[in-house]
């Protein structure tokens, strides 16, 4: 009697990389060649090329950057959410912010994992995305909590205190825009943008333009 055998052949994970640090990719892209159940498929410096690549490539996962030029993290997982569902987003950042853990993971993001991780962390959190699970790095996942119960009173959120006025100059001084320029752009006073733009400093928690800046691109307003 023949016998016939079925050998279930698993095919790796596929990974694309997107950072606009190439010394970051290099090192991604080593550790995950490494592990015989993951493959690098590409790398993207930008949002752009990202979302461009992954509709190529159709990867698993895509672990993307929050910060860069173009589409930022959350906004690429946003629109993968429903363009491409099969691509998971798992971002990876140096914020260790719980609100935007909370706002990445809304958007669409199936994990959330900063770049001070161990290597270890890294693959786990690949695969148990890459299996339609969800990671959240442990050590801002009761932050993350925290900031969704914030999330649910949207009164309670700092950015819902800004005013119209104060979002304009939020977005125009993170743009690299002088006083003057702000000022005249809006029709009010340098002392009015001063005083703005104090405001948004108290109202979000933030210390200088380099802060305000990184706020400002880490939520799509430039």
């Amino acid at each position: 009697m023949a016998y016939s055998i079925l050998v279930e052949v698993m095919m790796p994970i596929s990974v694309l990389i997107a950072d606009d640090h190439g010394v970051l990719r290099g090192g991604l892209r080593a550790l995950l060649k490494a592990e015989p159940d993951l493959e690098v498929v590409g790398e993207a410096a930008d949002g752009d090329a990202a979302l461009t690549l992954a509709a190529a490539l159709q990867p698993n996962v895509l672990l993307a950057d929050i910060s860069m030029p173009g589409p930022s993290g959350i906004d690429i997982a946003a629109r993968l959410k429903t363009s491409q569902p099969d691509t998971h987003v798992l971002i990876l950042t140096m914020h260790d912010d719980a609100s935007l853990v909370e706002e990445a993971m809304r958007a669409g993001a199936s994990g959330y994992i900063v770049k001070r991780a161990v290597e270890v962390e890294l693959i786990k959190a690949i695969r148990i995305v890459a299996t339609g699970g969800q990671y959240v790095h442990p050590e801002i996942g009761a932050g993350a909590a925290a900031a969704r119960r914030t999330c649910r009173d949207p009164a309670a959120s700092p950015a819902a205190a800004l005013t119209e006025r104060e979002n304009e100059i939020l977005r125009l001084t993170a743009q690299g825009h002088t006083t003057q320029h702000i000022a005249a752009t809006l029709g009010i006073g340098p002392e009015t943008v001063d005083a703005g733009r104090a405001a948004v400093y108290k109202k979000l928690g933030l210390r200088g333009r380099i802060e305000l800046t990184k706020y400002a691109r880490d939520r799509g307003l430039i």
